[in-house]
């Protein structure tokens, strides 16, 4: 008996053919099932959790009714910060593995709550330009400068290091060539320029710039660990008000801060919290600024700390869109305002408008407006947990702003150790 050759052709589109069938099967099944299977993909491979929130997650059916969450409780280990680490894996159908992802242990121990503003400097690597205009000292003229830009940080001179402004003078008065090369850091990358020199009426050599080596600020504590005192606020990074760069510190403080009034939050103006604060005395040293606030120590006898308001850390798997609060001092003490989460984004790449929220407050509504400069750090709390902080305002509704996932901030923290 003779048996009929099966082209290879043939056998090639009926195998792409049976891989369609498939994949629109799947592809069906994520839309009906729901929606928020395509969060999962948004997820990075790096959070922190808990059994606690991986439990609510299967419960709720966080990333739809066809994948579920195993905790691999034998890949638990110790992380080199002595935080515990692990590795849970997400299955479709409870069987097929189609995402694993690497988890850390939220600590166990709560922290102080934050929630009141505090006054901060911060002290830059070399000189900060202020004022990018080139100056014309002989015939009193102003014009754009072509090289130096508001926000660069002047790193050299002539091959220089600069740590102090007093540095730069010296360098110029030593200079007898008419130009001079200036190295400076511009939105983290490195440039170099060679700057024509200016002389004034007394013939002394002038680069036509304002610089400082400080920026002050107000924001607000979110946290405070209690068995080191470590501290993270503000929730977004310190700038030169200029840009949204990051400034990279060589170190800082920050001071008890006295409110003084508010201006409330109006469409299209976002308010602020007036405050004063006086550099001495401080109550910590800040160590490190970041896209998601600064972070340092807190003095063992600062006086920043309520020990009596703590809660536990949470991590983004426990966020839900719904009711939570904000924890803020602007009346005075320490309270609790209602606030609803409209939207949590699980956010492959790290980012400070984790959480979008809206103010339901109408004690908090009657004091600010809704959020206002200066409360930048406010915890945000919901089911009794510090899950995030305060960060942004909509410019064209004070009634709404952003907030960051604590677990950013306390990856930053962390890596004080």
């Amino acid at each position: 008996m003779k048996y009929k050759e099966v082209n290879k052709n043939d056998r090639t589109k009926f195998n792409k053919k049976i891989i369609k069938i498939y994949a629109l099967i799947f592809i069906v099944l994520f839309f009906i099932s729901n929606l928020n299977i395509f969060n999962l993909v948004q997820l990075p491979t790096d959070i922190y959790t808990n059994f606690e929130e991986i439990e609510n997650a299967n419960k709720d059916k966080l990333f739809s009714d066809i994948v579920s969450i195993d905790f691999d409780k034998n890949s638990v280990k110790t992380g080199k910060n002595g935080d515990f680490e692990s590795i849970v894996i997400f299955k479709l159908f409870g069987f097929i593995p189609i995402k694993k992802v690497n988890i850390k242990i939220l600590p166990e121990e709560e922290v102080y709550a934050g929630g009141n503003p505090i006054g901060l400097t911060v002290y830059t690597y070399g000189a900060m330009v202020i004022s990018n205009s080139d100056i014309d000292l002989k015939n009193n003229e102003v014009s754009s400068n072509r090289y130096i830009k508001n926000g660069d940080i002047i790193k050299s001179i002539d091959g220089h290091e600069i740590n102090d402004l007093n540095q730069i003078s010296q360098i110029l008065e030593d200079n007898k060539n008419e130009s001079i090369n200036i190295e400076v850091i511009r939105n983290g990358k490195i440039k170099n320029f060679d700057i024509p020199i200016l002389k004034d009426n007394e013939g002394k050599s002038k680069l036509g710039i304002w610089v400082k080596n400080d920026v002050s600020g107000i924001g607000t504590l979110t946290f405070v660990v209690k068995n080191n005192n470590g501290f993270g606020a503000l929730g977004h990074p310190v700038t030169n008000g200029k840009s949204d760069n990051c400034i990279d510190i060589k170190n800082g403080n920050i001071y008890k801060c006295t409110l003084v009034g508010i201006d409330k939050g109006k469409d299209n103006d976002p308010g602020q919290l007036k405050c004063v604060f006086v550099q001495k005395n401080e109550e910590g040293n800040i160590e490190k600024n970041t896209k998601f606030g600064i972070f340092g120590k807190l003095n063992s006898e600062s006086n920043l700390i309520d020990p009596n308001v703590s809660y536990k850390l949470g991590g983004r798997l426990g966020v839900r869109p719904g009711k939570a609060t904000i924890i803020s001092s602007i009346s005075g003490i320490r309270e609790e305002y209602e606030i609803e989460i409209i939207k949590a984004n699980y956010q492959k790449s790290s980012d400070d408008k984790s959480i979008v929220f809206r103010v339901k407050d109408k004690r908090l509504l009657d004091l600010t407006g809704g959020i206002v400069q200066g409360m930048s750090g406010s915890p945000i709390v919901q089911n009794g947990k510090i899950i995030g902080a305060v960060t942004h305002v909509f410019l064209n509704d004070s009634t709404k702003g952003y907030g960051v996932y604590t677990d950013f901030m306390l990856e930053e923290l962390n890596s004080l150790k």
